[in-house]
C-alpha cells in the first residue's frame, strides 16, 4: 500500500497563551499543499515493525512517529502480523510544515485500511493527538481553523487556488524552541494576525483578503535569530510574491503568486541566491483540498 502524506503551511497562527501543561493555546489557519512524503507500507509474517527512509539522520525506531503511529493502532487490536514501512522523506525536515506529522497520520490511515480496523476518520484523530498536537489535522487535510494546542479542529471552505513558492534556507529549527522563547504577554496586538478576518475571507471566496492578513507570531522569535528568513521573504516580494511568511515555527518561507511564471523565476531566483548557499530546498506548487475553492 502506497500513501501520501502531504505537508501544511500555516496562513496563520496565533498564540494565546501558555497552558498549565505547559502547551500553548494557538489559534491557526492550516493548510494542505501539494507536496508530499511517501510511505509504502506492507504485512510481514515476521511480528513488529520494520521501518525504513531515505535519510539516515532520521530515526527508525519508536522516536519516530510513523512507528510510534503504527504501534499504537497494532498494540490497541492485538495485531500479530508485523509491518515493513519504507518512508521515502521530501518535505523539509524541522521546517515548520508538519513532514513528520503528517507522515504519523499517513501510518494510521495505513494502518487502519491494511487491518480493515473500521476506524472512521473522527476515531482516528481521537488517538492521533496521542502522538501529536498536528497530526490530527494531517489526517483531516484541507483548510481548517485549528484551536487549543491544534487538536480542536473546524473545516473551512477551500481558499481561491493560486501559486506558492515554497523555500527552506540552510538551517532547521526547534519547535520546542521557538515556543520556549515566546513572550506573549510581551507582543504588541497588531503583531497578533486577524483570524477571524482571515476566515471570512476564506468563507467569501477573497484571496486578496486572506493575502492581507497573513501573518504568525512566531516570526517575532525566529525571524530575529534567523535573518535569512527575513531574507528569503523580501526576494519573494521583490519577485512578484503577493504575500510572503514563515510557516509553523520555521524556518521555511512561503510565498503566494497569481501568476505562475512570476513564480518560476522567483524559484529560480531563490536557488541561485548568494551562489546557491541561501537556500537548501526551493519547489513550487499549490494549494491542496478535497473540495473544490468556490
Amino acid at each position: 500500500m502506497r500513501l501520501k502524506a502531504m505537508a501544511k503551511i500555516n496562513l496563520g497562527l496565533d498564540v494565546l497563551g501558555k497552558r498549565e501543561d505547559g502547551y500553548h493555546e494557538v489559534r491557526m489557519i492550516m493548510q494542505t499543499i501539494r507536496m508530499y512524503d511517501i510511505l509504502d507500507i506492507r504485512k510481514t509474517k515476521r511480528p513488529g515493525i520494520v521501518l525504513t527512509t531515505n535519510l539516515p539522520f532520521i530515526p527508525t525506531d519508536s522516536r519516530n512517529l510513523v512507528y510510534k503511529a503504527a504501534e499504537m493502532l497494532m498494540e490497541e487490536f492485538e495485531i500479530e502480523e508485523g509491518l515493513s514501512i519504507k518512508l521515502r522523506k521530501f518535505i523539509p525536515v524541522a521546517a515548520g510544515m508538519a513532514g513528520g506529522s503528517s507522515d504519523a497520520a499517513a501510518a494510521f490511515v495505513g494502518v487502519n485500511r491494511m487491518f480493515h480496523l473500521g476506524l472512521t476518520e473522527e476515531q482516528l484523530m481521537e488517538r492521533a493527538v496521542k502522538v501529536g498536537a498536528d497530526v490530527p489535522y494531517c489526517i483531516m487535510r484541507g483548510t481548517a481553523l485549528s484551536e487549543g494546542i491544534g487538536e480542536i479542529l473546524t473545516e473551512l471552505p477551500a481558499p481561491p487556488q493560486c501559486h506558492l513558492v515554497i523555500a527552506k534556507p540552510q538551517i532547521s529549527v526547534s519547535t520546542k524552541a521557538v515556543y520556549g522563547k515566546l513572550r506573549v504577554n510581551e507582543l504588541a496586538p497588531e503583531e497578533h494576525p486577524d483570524i477571524d478576518g482571515m476566515m471570512a475571507a476564506i468563507k467569501n471566496g477573497d484571496l486578496d483578503g486572506v493575502i492581507e492578513r497573513l501573518g504568525n507570531v512566531l516570526e517575532t522569535v525566529t525571524v530575529p535569530d534567523h535573518p535569512e528568513i527575513a531574507r528569503i521573504k523580501e526576494m519573494m516580494m521583490e519577485n512578484g510574491a503577493c504575500g510572503s511568511l514563515m510557516s509553523g515555527s520555521g524556518p521555511t518561507v512561503f510565498g503566494i503568486y497569481k501568476d505562475k511564471e512570476l513564480a518560476e523565476k522567483a524559484c529560480q531566483a531563490l536557488r541561485e541566491a548568494d551562489g546557491g548557499r541561501l537556500t537548501r530546498q526551493v519547489y513550487l506548487t499549490e494549494f491542496y483540498n478535497r473540495k473544490k475553492a468556490r
